[in-house]
């Protein structure tokens, strides 16, 4: 075979390899741009959530709302959709009454920033003489789902909290203020995954 001849097919056949390795790289950018296109349809179809805003005056209306009681009857303020799971927000303010109840809640986190005071809160351990709380009451379909209640805890971590603190609690883990030195006021969040607490 003549060496111009050779050369032309070299040519050639580095010009489809060229042309292939093109076309490769075409097809990889077609549908790189088509996936890409599509998660941005996906987006734009789903409606985002509006936010919840819960002013400094709901905040002290809540708490208004039964000033001398052991605790706030009703305490969440709003209970939002955040999509796929609820989030509750609420105040509680304690005065230093006896007895105080251990509670524990079975499907709902709840995270506490205290405003006002102190008190000693003791997590974990084993709840003394726990009783389910029954499915209509109104602090299982208002307030914080289906738990239980108890007179104390064995074993569990005591901390002592004050304003500025700031205090998380899975569902599942058995709470109790211990002391309360004079009242403690808290803003709670509860984190409902299972969507067990009503909207409001």
């Amino acid at each position: 075979m003549a060496r111009d001849e050779r050369t032309g097919i070299e040519k050639r056949e580095n010009g489809m390899r060229v042309a292939q390795s093109t076309l490769l790289w075409l097809a990889v950018i077609l549908m790189t741009g088509s996936n890409v296109a599509t998660a941005q349809q996906a987006a734009s179809a789903a409606t985002p959530l509006p936010a919840a805003y819960i002013s400094a005056a709901d905040i002290q209306a809540n708490l208004n709302g039964a000033p001398t009681a052991a605790a706030n009857p009703l305490p969440n303020i709003r209970v939002v959709d955040a999509g796929g799971y609820n989030v509750a927000v609420g105040v509680l303010h304690r005065p230093e009454t006896r007895p105080r109840v251990v509670a524990v809640h079975y499907k709902v986190s709840e995270i506490y920033h205290v405003i006002d005071g102190s008190a000693t809160l003791v997590t974990g351990g084993t709840m003394v003489n726990a009783k389910a709380r029954p499915a209509d009451a109104l602090s299982v379909m208002l307030e914080d789902g289906p738990g239980a209640s108890g007179t104390s805890i064995q074993g569990g971590v005591s901390q002592k909290i004050k304003a500025g603190d700031v205090v998380v609690i899975p569902a599942g883990t058995p709470h109790w203020f211990s002391e309360i030195e004079g009242s403690i006021t808290y803003l709670v969040v509860r984190v409902d995954s299972n969507q067990v607490l009503k909207l409001k």
